[in-house]
């Protein structure tokens, strides 16, 4: 009888030895994934920076172009103005017996260089606007993209608090049951 007894003693022992052994690897398992599962938020976190910041590099590149453009843009217009106003005073002085007529000329030519100039302005203040739209709208959608970036992060995070409560709670059970098969 006391051999019978003995000898399921020990297999309980060897038993809660072999639950323990299991868990012990469960543990270390569980360790390992989120060890993982960190790896992987803190690559994607990265590679969404990353992204962010050339997006950013071309979008301020492509402003930069666009600002360039637009001042030879400007700079050949008033080029060309002062290209006519020249060409309309040489023509005044060597013209001055008929200076009716080239008044006439000229105030012509005035209104046709401001309705060009106006031309341009209005197509240059339309591109601009645009241009700002355009920008809102890029920047509209760098804000949300972020935002997801860093709500599926947050996610994530939650979720790997959640398995880790989980599992402590896990963990501590399986102690109030080890502890209870002992005593």
């Amino acid at each position: 009888m006391k051999d019978t007894v003995a000898v399921k003693a020990g297999n309980s022992n060897n038993q809660l030895e072999m639950e323990v052994r299991d868990l012990q690897r469960t543990i270390v398992e569980l360790r390992s994934e989120l060890e993982k599962s960190n790896l992987i938020t803190a690559d994607a976190v990265q590679t969404a920076r990353r992204d962010t910041a050339q997006e950013i590099a071309m979008l301020k590149e492509t402003i930069g172009e666009l600002r360039n453009e637009l001042e030879r843009a400007h700079i050949l217009r008033e080029q060309e103005v002062q290209r006519a106003v020249s060409s309309s005073q040489d023509e005044i002085g060597q013209l001055k017996r008929h200076i009716s007529e080239l008044r006439t000329q000229l105030e012509n030519l005035m209104a046709e260089k401001s309705a060009a100039v106006q031309a341009v302005h209005s197509t240059y203040s339309g591109e601009i606007q645009q241009l700002r739209e355009m920008s809102a709208r890029l920047r509209d959608e760098l804000e949300g993209a972020r935002a997801a970036k860093e709500s599926a992060v947050q996610k994530e995070r939650m979720q790997t608090a959640d398995e880790i409560a989980q599992l402590r709670e896990t963990i501590q059970s399986m102690r109030q049951v080890m502890e209870q098969l002992k005593s």
